[in-house]
């Protein structure tokens, strides 16, 4: 085996590692070695594109509005509760924080992939049970972990997620129609597994004001892969105004502007007839088909009437004149 050489011969090696060591020559060697790495998990979903957690927020309060007026149709009571900002976190994470007892509803929101999860705090089912008999709204305070909730308090639950159900279909109607299923309901969290431990919800919470027996809250948790077929309405359907701006104003007149340069091509129609594909089949030149003809003319845009017109010649070309425009609504 040949024995490797340098290209560099010792004193060229010594006067390169001299030049270093005095700062006679740049030590910059071309590469980027500052670089910052960043690791990244191709089979992690990335929470930072997609869903628009802003339009959530802005669904949330409209839904929290509705929610108040629905629980006071029917406990004569509005709940004091307020949205939180929407939150993107891992399933397993937010099963952790929660204990039993708890009134866990699996449902399914359609037209949406897969089931989401209505968790009800106790605080919230007590306080409401109280209100619906004529009570002024307390709660019974901590229950123990294997209290199951009475026929009584199912019913309760029950009149809340039908309001819930009706609110948060109402809330979302502006930006896509939804409807709700419910499919079984649990005191355990442990018990409802909507998706994987690892994979990331959309957690919604509705909290209550604080009582003498401690806040509760209304949990709304839905998948995040659900909500990717909708993203593009969440982006675009956020609206921050009444359509009055300015800047709204300024880009419809641009609109209307370039509209304006738009090439049309008009045709004259003169008459129709309606034949059978036998007489077509034996039709031979110098056939004559006769039809009744109109009072006037039609002018069509893409097969769409827009002027009667009557037909007559301007010098040496065939020209049209305008009658009265025709509504879109014309039959044809």
């Amino acid at each position: 085996m040949a024995e490797t050489q340098s290209l560099l011969s010792q004193e060229e090696l010594a006067a390169l590692s001299a030049g270093f060591g005095d700062g006679s020559l740049d030590m910059q060697s071309g590469y980027n070695v500052d670089v910052q790495v960043r690791k990244h998990d191709l089979a992690a979903e990335d929470s930072s594109l997609g869903v628009n957690v802003a339009s959530l927020d802005m669904i949330n309060e409209r839904f929290i509005r509705l929610f108040r007026l629905g629980m006071l149709e029917v406990l004569r009571t509005s709940p004091r509760m307020n949205p939180t900002r929407t939150q993107i976190v891992r399933f397993g994470d937010y099963l952790n924080e929660l204990k039993a007892p708890l009134s866990v509803n699996i449902v399914r929101m359609s037209p949406l992939r897969g089931y989401a999860m209505v968790v009800i705090e106790p605080t919230v089912v007590f306080s409401s049970l109280d209100s619906f008999f004529g009570g002024f709204g307390r709660g019974v305070g901590q229950l123990p972990p294997g209290r199951l909730f009475t026929p009584t308090e199912t019913r309760i639950i029950k009149i809340i997620l039908q309001v819930f159900f009706r609110s948060f279909k109402e809330a979302w109607s502006p930006l896509t129609p939804v409807d709700f299923e419910h499919i079984s309901s649990e005191i355990n969290p442990q018990f409802a597994q909507i998706v994987d431990e690892n994979d990331l919800v959309i957690l919604s919470r509705f909290e209550s004001e604080a009582t003498s027996q401690g806040s509760g809250f209304v949990d709304m948790v839905i998948p995040y892969v659900a909500l990717k077929p909708v993203r593009d309405l969440l982006r675009s359907r956020v609206q921050s105004g009444d359509g009055n701006e300015d800047s709204d104003k300024v880009w419809r007149a641009h609109l209307a502007d370039a509209v304006h340069d738009a090439e049309l091509e008009i045709q004259v129609l003169l008459g129709k007839l309606s034949i059978s594909l036998q007489q077509l089949q034996s039709m031979q030149p110098g056939d004559v088909l006769p039809f009744k003809k109109g009072d006037f003319a039609r002018a069509v845009i893409q097969d769409m009437p827009v002027y009667e017109v009557e037909v007559g010649a301007m010098g040496s070309q065939v020209a049209v004149k305008v009658v009265h425009p025709i509504s879109p609504n014309t039959p044809s």
